[in-house]
């Protein structure tokens, strides 16, 4: 096992992500915020986007998982080899992509964004994956990280109040030793994140519940206007 891969063992990751639009959608903006999560403990942070990748590799020194989000419908999670390519020369330890069976803008499939990445990638490779059959199929091709990241996200899945404990639960049993599970998406309370943990996860990546105010305000602000004094 790749020892980035190994040392993820029960840890918790960190993803540091702004939306378009938001004041903290700023590459030296999501590097500080990287910064502040590593000193919390964060075993490897996950950066979107070229110039954040760059800024937030600067930043710490845990690994960067590094993604590039394009488009807003079907596969838009690093879709394409030219992504891929682009995330890997911006300095990503690991490469996260789009894991699922869904077609591909580039029209290549999953087996072969992955065999050409690895003509000049030896770091670890992260498959966001939606089902059992993904992420079974994205651990026959080899890739060391399976994340239930698109869980509930595509029609394969119903989504769930939390982390789909029952796609980890299904999956911590199915993987082969060369891949490891990582829970990823709406682990939104430390009971989340433990759960998570206790239903067979590797790791646990935490996103918005740490590192996204305007959302954590709407929760505060949508409990508090919503709720009647005595």
């Amino acid at each position: 096992m790749h020892p980035l891969v190994s040392a993820l063992e029960g840890t918790l990751i960190v993803s540091c992500q702004a939306y378009p639009g938001e004041p903290m959608r700023d590459p030296r903006t999501m590097a500080q915020v990287a910064a502040a999560v590593q000193a919390g403990g964060a075993s490897a942070v996950r950066a979107q986007g070229l110039e954040d990748i760059r800024a937030v590799k600067q930043a710490v020194d845990v690994p960067v998982i590094g993604i590039w989000k394009d488009g807003a419908e079907g596969v838009f999670i690093t879709p394409t080899l030219e992504h891929c390519r682009a995330v890997v020369d911006a300095g990503a330890d690991i490469l996260a992509l789009d894991g699922t069976t869904r077609p591909r803008p580039d029209g290549r499939t999953l087996a072969q964004t992955v065999a050409a990445v690895r003509e000049r990638f030896d770091g670890p490779l992260m498959a966001d994956c939606d089902s059992v059959e993904s992420a079974l199929l994205a651990a026959d091709l080899g890739i060391e990280i399976i994340g239930t990241t698109l869980s509930g996200y595509t029609a394969a899945r119903p989504a769930v109040d939390g982390p789909d404990l029952e796609l980890l639960g299904e999956l911590a049993g199915a993987l082969p030793s060369t891949s490891v599970l990582v829970a990823e998406g709406r682990v939104h309370s430390i009971a989340q994140a433990a759960a998570a943990r206790a239903a067979g996860a590797h790791a646990v990546v935490v996103g918005t519940a740490i590192t996204h105010p305007t959302s954590l305000t709407r929760w505060f602000h949508d409990a508090v206007t919503s709720a009647s004094r005595p």
